[in-house]
């Protein structure tokens, strides 16, 4: 498995990865994709097998330790440094599932983030993730403010050094 920064021609596989693994109000749509591909290519990693993409992580950096709603609608440029490493989305494709491959997408975007002198990486889950995040090394610091899907999610933060 190799592990690369995502590319335009990336999007179609992307989409069918993300409706495979959230139902549509929790979803990224289309166009979301084609603005953080456009934007925050740098933080949008993207796992692959045989030249073919298997999963993805993605989020931008954001200037606060918890996400917040708009953060799924709007999207900016990532700062060179500093900040905290967000992350709005990560799914696996449902044959790569249990393979390690969320683990492997989570801890290279950590490696990438700490380049970049980025205080954590912050991410909102459901209540039955928060034993994954947890073993991936975060912090559960409690139910978020997010109602995004209108689902109830927890703020999950990894420090780094």
């Amino acid at each position: 498995m190799q592990i690369r920064h995502v590319q335009p021609t990336d999007l179609s596989t992307l989409i069918e990865i993300e409706k495979a693994g959230f139902a549509p109000a929790k979803a990224a749509t289309p166009a979301a994709f084609k603005n953080r591909i456009a934007t925050i290519s740098d933080t949008f990693l993207v796992a692959t097998e045989q030249d073919q993409v298997i999963g993805f992580i993605n989020g931008p950096v954001i200037d606060q330790l918890y996400l917040t709603d708009d953060l799924f609608t709007t999207t900016k440029p990532n700062p060179v440094s500093g900040g905290y490493q967000s992350v709005l989305g990560l799914a696996v494709a449902p044959a790569w599932r249990h393979h390690g491959v969320a683990q492997q997408l989570l801890s290279e975007l950590a490696q990438q983030a700490q380049q970049h002198q980025r205080r954590a990486v912050t991410l909102t889950c459901e209540h039955r993730l928060i034993p994954f995040y947890e073993a991936a090394g975060f912090h559960n610091d409690g139910q978020s403010a997010s109602t995004h899907g209108s689902v109830i999610w927890y703020n999950m933060v990894q420090a780094l050094n």
